[in-house]
């Protein structure tokens, strides 16, 4: 590099710690450590893209602030994941901690490293914003005392803007940049992916995935900036690969692709920092899909009225379990019992009905024959809210069933063979939720699982206008939508991938719409209470989780008050 330019690069360089010193006043008193409570919405990378140039125009704040400031929010991260012997030596201690949103791992499982040496950290950077973030953190990092090493995914003359004057930054410092190896060196005890950023819309190329493929079979501690490299920002799909993060930091508006999808495979502990524009950027733009917060579902659930009776609370009709799936419609039917069902009825093959009496004398089990439809409807007209679905099947007696009752103008949750017979003969209906799992969200949509995996937002909003109702798609980051707006869980684990879970949320949210809430506040309640009550139990191992070890968590969080 030429006199000129490294003059040029060191006077860049000062200018950018002139800036940090006299900005970080004011960072650390807007740079908000918010509970994750507070954090409501989710975007598209396109609105935060256009969102936070606006509000930097808004508030005079230049492009490259944001940047060092995104920086420093992922330092602060790497600070508590391989933390120095002496953290008071960071030129940034005093900047606030991002505020944590969600783990899709068990916290106290997530890599920590503790080294009497100086921790050795490898910062992946790319061509873009995205990498301009990792030149910061490298700078700020080397100058904290680690030991840094970068690998540049692309030729740093080629980069632009605020990207190469980071690089500069970096180079000022006597930092330096090396081609990638084949695999992580050994002694590295962190790595910061910052390659690939919200603007991927295609496969990952061939150099950059080898990158990722080295990152990924490393067994250290890795730290994604704004999202994994190779991570769909607005839909949690995969281009190709994608890294496997420990951490994620995000900046400004929590990307939507965060928290559904194969997110939950590739984000880790998912943490936000607003940069001290977030509540500009709150008011300037606003989303239609929401994140499920502890807050709003307590205010859902308010304390009983010390002169309540059983009628109050609603009675609901559960109906399903044929031959052999006797068992699902005891699930929903407990479950509705034990989310706060004032009475609790259901109707089944008369091979079930004897076991449900004796197991739960509290449901009102009834045995139906296939040529008894008046006293189905009979039990329908006594209900206030009808669960059809659980181990319905898809015989005689099922379709039968199926005809007499699906055609109701009550509260409907609609799942398991209902939704499979409702794939065979489709209806739209505004007093109806549908809970299809992926599976059955591509029958009704006549798509494949992939199709419908790849873009979960795009699939739950066409269920809607194709069904009506609000649609809850299962998964991982399950999504209610109600044709207006989405919400997002981001509870819940992989025990709950064993038979009965669905049933047992489709009987919470009946029990939820029995006791006087709407289609989508009962939808997103429910979602809820399943999820995080699922968490709870999870404490003792996801493995071996039944659908039925949740009924004493259910209980807890449906009397949170």
């Amino acid at each position: 590099m030429g006199q000129n330019t490294e003059q040029s690069a060191e006077q860049a360089h000062h200018k950018t710690v002139d800036n940090i010193n006299t900005s970080v006043d004011t960072f650390v008193h807007t740079f908000v450590n918010t509970s994750v409570d507070t954090i409501h919405d989710v975007f598209s990378a396109a609105q935060v893209r256009e969102g936070e140039r606006a509000v930097a125009k808004l508030l005079n704040i230049e492009m490259y602030a944001l940047m060092e400031r995104a920086g420093a929010a992922v330092f602060d991260c790497l600070q508590q994941v391989c933390p120095l012997a002496s953290p008071s030596s960071s030129p940034l201690s005093s900047l606030p901690q991002a505020s944590s949103i969600h783990t899709s791992t068990n916290p106290s499982s997530l890599p920590c490293v503790s080294s009497a040496q100086p921790p050795s950290l490898l910062v992946c950077c790319g061509g873009g914003n995205n990498g301009g973030d990792g030149y910061v953190v490298a700078r700020l990092a080397q100058q904290a005392g680690y030991q840094v090493t970068v690998w540049q995914g692309s030729d740093p003359a080629r980069l632009q803007g605020d990207a190469a004057r980071a690089y500069h930054a970096w180079c000022a410092i006597g930092g330096e940049t090396c081609l990638p190896e084949k695999a992580v060196p050994d002694g590295v005890g962190v790595i910061v992916d910052a390659l690939l950023g919200t603007g991927l819309s295609g496969t990952v190329r061939e150099t950059m995935a080898a990158m990722i493929a080295a990152i990924n079979c490393a067994s250290v501690p890795i730290i994604a900036v704004d999202l994994p490299s190779g991570l769909c920002a607005d839909t949690g799909r995969v281009w190709g690969t994608a890294v496997q993060a420990t951490h994620t930091v995000t900046f400004i508006g929590v990307k939507r692709g965060l928290v559904t999808g194969r997110a939950a495979r590739h984000v880790g502990a998912l943490h936000f920092a607003g940069l001290g524009v977030e509540k500009a950027f709150a008011q300037h733009c606003l989303s239609t899909e929401h994140l499920i917060t502890t807050s709003r579902m307590d205010r859902l659930l308010p304390a009983r009225d010390r002169c309540a009776h059983k009628g109050d609370h609603g009675r609901i009709l559960l109906v399903g379990g044929d031959r052999g799936f006797g068992g699902a419609i005891r699930l929903a039917a407990e479950a509705a019992a034990r989310s706060g069902a004032g009475l609790t009825a259901a109707l089944t093959q008369s091979d079930n009905a004897l076991a449900m009496l004796v197991a739960i004398p509290e449901i009102m089990a009834q045995g139906w024959q296939q040529d008894g439809a008046e006293a189905a409807r009979q039990r329908l007209d006594w209900a206030d809210v009808l669960v059809l679905g659980p181990g319905l099947g898809q015989s005689g007696w099922s379709q039968a069933l199926y005809q007499t009752l699906s055609h109701t103008d009550k509260p409907l949750v609609l799942d398991a063979d209902g939704l499979n017979l409702l794939a065979r003969a489709p209806d739209y209906k505004n007093n109806r939720i549908i809970t299809p799992h992926p599976g059955e969200a591509a029958r009704l949509l006549q798509c494949s699982v992939a199709e419908v995996e790849n873009d979960r937002f795009s699939a739950a909003r066409a269920l809607q206008h194709r069904y009506g109702g609000v649609v809850v798609l299962k998964g991982a980051g399950t999504l209610v939508d109600d044709g207006h707006h989405c919400w997002v869980c981001t509870a819940g684990n992989p025990g709950m991938a064993t038979g009965g879970m669905g049933d047992v949320l489709s009987g919470i949210i009946g029990a939820l719409l029995g006791q006087g809430l709407g289609l989508s506040d009962a939808a997103q309640c429910g979602v809820w209470i399943h999820s995080t009550a699922a968490d709870h139990c999870a404490q003792d191992g996801e493995r071996g989780m039944l659908a039925s070890d949740l009924f004493p968590y259910i209980r807890q969080r449906v009397n949170r008050r």
